[in-house]
C-alpha cells in the first residue's frame, strides 16, 4: 500500500515512543514535555538528580539509499545540558551526540532558504555493494544502550 503524509509524519513520533520505550526499558527515568515547542522530546533525570533534555530524530528505512543517516535542515544553536539520539531504521543504528558535538560535526547552512540550519550525514554508502555504513568519524557516537546520557556530562 502506497505511503500516505499521514504515515510519514506519524513516522517520527512512533520512533521517538520507540527509543523512549528502549531508555525506559533500560531503566532510566524518563519524563515527556505535553508542548512541543521547543525541541526537546524528552528529559532524564540522572542518578545523580540532575536533568538532561533529549531530542531524538530518527530516519525511516524508506528513504532513499545513502540517505539513511542523514539528518538535515536541524535548526540549532548550542544548548547546555543537552543531547540529541540520532536513530536510522534501516541501518539499525543509535548515535549519541552532546549540543556541542553535534555544532562541531554539522554542516551549516550559509545561504537559501534554509540559512542558519544544520546538517549532519552519519553515514556513508557502498553503491556497488547497495550498502550503508557508519562513516568512520562518527562510528565513536554509535551507541548499544543510553549510558553517556546517564554518566557523561554533555558539557564536557
Amino acid at each position: 500500500e502506497p505511503k500516505t503524509f499521514r504515515h510519514s509524519a506519524a513516522f517520527g513520533k512512533r520512533i521517538e515512543y520507540y527509543v523512549i520505550g528502549l531508555m525506559l526499558k533500560e531503566g532510566l527515568d524518563v519524563y515527556l514535555p505535553v508542548v512541543d515547542d521547543d525541541a526537546i522530546d524528552a528529559v532524564v533525570k540522572k542518578p545523580d538528580g540532575n536533568f538532561v533534555e533529549v531530542q531524538i530524530k530518527a530516519r525511516s528505512k524508506d528513504v532513499l539509499f545513502g540517505d539513511s543517516a542523514l539528518f538535515a535542515g536541524l535548526k540549532h544553536d548550542y544548548r547546555k545540558n543537552y543531547w540529541f539520539v540520532f536513530y536510522s531504521e534501516r541501518m539499525e543504528t543509535i548515535w549519541i551526540m552532546s549540543s556541542k558535538e553535534f555544532i562541531e560535526h554539522a554542516h551549516q547552512n550559509s545561504n537559501g532558504k534554509n540559512i542558519g540550519k544544520r546538517s549532519v550525514w552519519l553515514n556513508g554508502k557502498n553503491t556497488k555493494k547497495q550498502e550503508e555504513h557508519v562513516k568512520p568519524q562518527f562510528q565513536k557516537y554509535v551507541v548499544s544502550n543510553f549510558d553517556r546520557i546517564l554518566n557523561e556530562n554533555p558539557d564536557d
